[in-house]
């Protein structure tokens, strides 16, 4: 498996996941079902994007996703 996995190439797709829920029409629905799905496109939003931001390096053979997760100055 490590020596077919293209790490840069599976962070980009999580960035682009990221986008594309930012993007994502929201469906005609209301009240308590449309907080629903606004607040679990934020949470899908915040997981991609983080995975997203990560440096990824292969380690004997353990993918390491690194996130900075500080503040930036």
């Amino acid at each position: 498996m490590s020596e077919t996995l293209d790490i840069d190439a599976m962070l980009l797709r999580f960035q682009e996941r990221a986008k594309a829920v930012k993007s994502r029409p929201m469906p005609p629905v209301e009240g308590a079902e449309r907080k629903r799905i606004t607040e679990r496109a934020q949470t899908d939003f915040m997981d991609f994007a983080i995975i997203g931001d990560a440096v990824g390096t292969l380690e004997d053979g353990v993918l390491v996703l690194r996130v900075d997760l500080r503040p930036a100055k």
